[in-house]
């Protein structure tokens, strides 16, 4: 029935520790504003310039679109320096199962609002590859798509990448609201996990099809709507 599930990265398929909180909150102190936890959950998952941008705004600043890559180049700095203390894992589970679903014959995306060049090294650090016979069939990262979440785009363009042409056969997973207006804004089958910051009744709040506690979990939860469908 599901042709292609699209994951986000951090929180979801990745524990990276909350660095990326740590490093976009900071990034954005640097500049010289507050930053509300409020504002901050807001804007995880989107694409990290239009995050730092609208925190920016959000805590009364105002800034430039030079500004606004200075502070992205101090985000990326700070990220990677926490990544080099404390590397990211997988997430318990997140292995077996996407592995359990593409032997099923479902491609297998990532999307993420980092920059390409800092997923590629989160990857790299995992050794998780794309391609025929590794566990991906293909990576979207926040600055290849035209805006990032919560516009449909990245979901659309890992349809495009790996050849899947019906909405209604994809499954999105993720574990911020951006995640899930994503899935709703590209008409696909939304899904959020527990393994992020947000709790169930956050994440509920969102147009979704179902809350589950991991991606560890997508496999029977898929197989129990295959089966109801038959």
């Amino acid at each position: 029935m599901f042709e292609l599930i699209a994951c986000d990265m951090a929180g979801t398929t990745i524990d990276e520790h909350a660095d990326v909180y740590r490093a976009l909150e900071n990034a954005v102190r640097d500049f010289g504003v507050e930053v509300k936890e409020e504002d901050l959950q807001q804007w995880m998952g989107a694409e990290k310039k239009e995050a730092i941008k609208a925190l920016i705004e959000l805590g009364g600043g105002s800034a430039s679109d030079e500004q606004v890559q200075a502070q992205f180049v101090r985000f990326r700095e700070l990220l990677l320096g926490y990544y080099q203390e404390n590397p990211p894992v997988a997430l318990p589970g997140v292995v077996e199962a996407l592995q359990h679903l593409a032997a099923s014959g479902t491609r297998i995306a990532l999307t993420t609002g980092f920059s390409r060049d800092v997923a590629d090294i989160i990857l790299d650090g995992l050794g998780w590859k794309v391609g025929p016979g590794e566990l991906l069939d293909a990576v979207v990262a926040g600055d290849e798509t035209a805006a990032g979440r919560p516009a449909p785009y990245m979901i659309h363009r890992a349809m495009e990448l790996t050849g899947i042409r019906d909405v209604a056969k994809v499954v999105a997973a993720g574990d911020t609201a951006n995640d899930l207006l994503a899935a709703h804004h590209a008409g696909v089958h939304g899904i959020g996990v527990l393994t992020g910051k947000l709790g169930r009744e956050d994440l509920e709040r969102y147009p979704h099809a179902a809350i589950l506690e991991s991606v560890a979990g997508l496999p029977e939860y898929l197989a129990s709507i295959e089966s109801e469908a038959a």
